[in-house]
């Protein structure tokens, strides 16, 4: 197995990066192909006195800002560590991409250079979120912000897809993210997901609101990548803010809250794992013709680490395999 890995992607790299990919050689004894700023990656192996033989480096003297426009900056910087790695993919050197850098230039190089798989129309981000029954997933998150009710029907087919091959889950239920659970809520594209969802071979359960993301009520959440990367920031947010509000309050009380506090640093140190986006590692990019996991920006090794192991599990399963053999029409 060999992983290919942009060095120079997310707010940390390339150092965090490198950290990562060294645990995820010691952990899961993987080849990585480290792609980026030759002479910063070898002075980070350096550092961190590297001296194996799972690791190689391409040089990559280009780098895709953040905040750069995806589509252009991936034309304009065909030298960049983004593009670089996925033609490496591209080419058969690499068995998986992951990235933490910018999400749409990822998204743009891969549609653009692996092409999609036969059948997809959009590709779309998926991510796993811990719910009160287990894991759910949910797609799109961000890679297609236009989507068309057909886009809908496949991420459901896709997220299935994924949970069958990676986690072992069989007929999974798929719910429709809406704005309430009645047939006749939300806008007409909605209208129009909800009727081609239903008439499929899913097992759709129909309209979910937003707390099923972490209810548990179903397995797969569609939506398109607008409204799905907004309820992702926005329950991101929202449980960094839990804990900061918990310790605020507790602290504020007499002896006995500081006391608790002290008591509770176990529970509160599950409770920030449990819901750590690092625990998960990365979102695999699902509908294009090969292995693509995104990260996120602020990713530490831990989550990079992760993520690494998250690419492997994909290519083993053969994720995109069953992708096909679920959005091809059955004669």
């Amino acid at each position: 197995m060999r992983i290919v890995v942009d060095a120079m992607g997310g707010d940390h790299g390339p150092g965090v990066v490198i950290d990562g990919a060294l645990a995820a050689v010691k952990e899961y004894n993987t080849d990585i192909v480290l792609v980026g700023d030759e002479a910063k990656i070898k002075a980070c192996l350096s550092k961190a006195k590297y001296q194996g033989d799972k690791v190689s480096v391409v040089h990559a003297d280009e780098v895709i800002g953040m905040h750069e426009s995806p589509a252009t900056s991936v034309r304009r910087k065909r030298n960049s560590s983004i593009v670089v790695g996925i033609n490496l993919v591209k080419e058969g050197k690499g068995d998986a991409f992951f990235s933490a850098g910018n999400t749409g230039a990822v998204v743009s190089a891969a549609t653009l250079s692996l092409r999609l798989l036969p059948g997809v129309e959009r590709p779309g981000i998926a991510i796993i979120t811990p719910t009160l029954k287990g894991i759910a997933l949910i797609i799109d998150v961000g890679a297609n912000i236009d989507a068309k009710p057909l886009h809908l029907l496949q991420y459901g087919y896709m997220g299935c897809a994924y949970l069958e091959g990676v986690f072992h889950k069989q007929n999974c239920s798929v719910g429709l993210l809406n704005v309430g659970e009645e047939e006749s809520k939300g806008t007409d594209f909605i209208k129009e997901a909800y009727e081609l969802i239903s008439k499929s071979n899913l097992n759709f359960i129909g309209n979910v609101e937003g707390k099923a993301m972490f209810s548990g009520v179903c397995d797969v959440i569609v939506c398109d990548g607008f409204v799905g990367n907004v309820a992702l920031k926005v329950t991101e947010g929202t449980a960094e803010a839990i804990q900061v509000f918990l310790k605020r309050h507790l602290l504020k009380t007499n002896i006995m809250g500081k006391l608790g506090l002290f008591l509770l640093k176990k529970t509160f140190s599950n409770f920030k794992k449990e819901l750590d986006y690092a625990e998960y590692g990365g979102a695999p990019l699902l509908g294009v013709d090969g292995v693509v996991i995104i990260g996120h920006g602020r990713s530490n090794a831990r989550a990079i680490k992760n993520a690494i192991r998250v690419a492997g599990e994909e290519v083993e399963n053969k994720v995109n395999q069953k992708i096909i053999e679920a959005i091809t029409p059955k004669p």
